[in-house]
């Protein structure tokens, strides 16, 4: 048995609960798992239909993105994915798709405004939109600049990503990310969700007001405060 099986495993777990969740389109998407002991992190092989997927399947791959283990070409994104795990030691996976409404939000370039309690209830800014990435950094090494491209623009917005857990690429799509698998890829279904509930709102009424700053407060310390309420103990 593989030394990354445990890994595998709930990586391949998490890839499955794209397709699930209505986040992914044929092969539009990857999760990957970081084993931080070891050094390494577990991805979704390149183009391998969901259905097809298996846990043996899952390439292992150390923060440089070489592989480790696994005879499949990995994700053509794994190179952003070892970017942001080097870079951001408490992340413990990442999730990246092509869901329907993140996307069209990102191919605007625009941030998605914080209209409501939902977004509230995760977010105290808006989602935000990194810029198109400029020519250098396209006709080089596309996939590692992609990762710095993340990473910069949390820079610029002095934006924590243990407090923001998503992004999207402006003219690309939606990144989220988290301590565990499940938390990672609960960030880009609810990402997909808030990216549908703004653009209706805005399509219902252009002129949608931001919402009220003492609701954004109490929307999120009531979940993630210091007396947080919400749920149970």
């Amino acid at each position: 048995m593989s030394n990354y099986q445990y890994i595998k495993e709930i990586c391949y777990e998490a890839n499955m609960q794209l397709p699930k969740l209505g986040l992914v389109l044929f092969t539009f998407g990857n999760v990957s798992v970081v084993d931080r002991e070891k050094e390494v992190f577990a991805i979704k092989p390149s183009g391998v239909p969901y259905e097809k997927l298996r846990p043996e399947d899952i390439v292992i791959l150390d923060f440089h993105a070489k592989t480790v283990e696994g005879s499949m070409r990995p994700s053509s994104d794994t190179k952003t994915h070892a970017v942001l795990y080097q870079h951001w030691k408490k992340i413990g996976a990442i999730v990246h798709t092509h869901s329907t409404y993140a996307t069209a939000w990102a191919q605007t370039q625009l941030d998605i405004p914080i209209l409501g309690t939902t977004h509230a209830d995760h977010l105290t800014v808006d989602v935000p939109c990194a810029p198109p990435m400029d020519d250098n950094m396209i006709q080089g090494d596309y996939e590692y600049e992609t990762g710095f491209q993340i990473i910069n623009d949390f820079k610029r917005r002095n934006y924590s990503y243990e407090e923001v857990e998503m992004i999207l690429l402006g003219n690309h799509a939606p990144f989220t990310w988290g301590k565990t698998a499940e938390k990672a890829v609960y960030n880009s279904a609810v990402l997909e969700e808030i990216a549908k509930m703004a653009y209706l709102s805005c399509t219902i009424r252009p002129d949608v007001p931001r919402l009220k700053e003492a609701l954004i407060q109490k929307h999120y310390e009531r979940k993630h405060g210091k007396d947080a309420y919400y749920g149970q103990e």
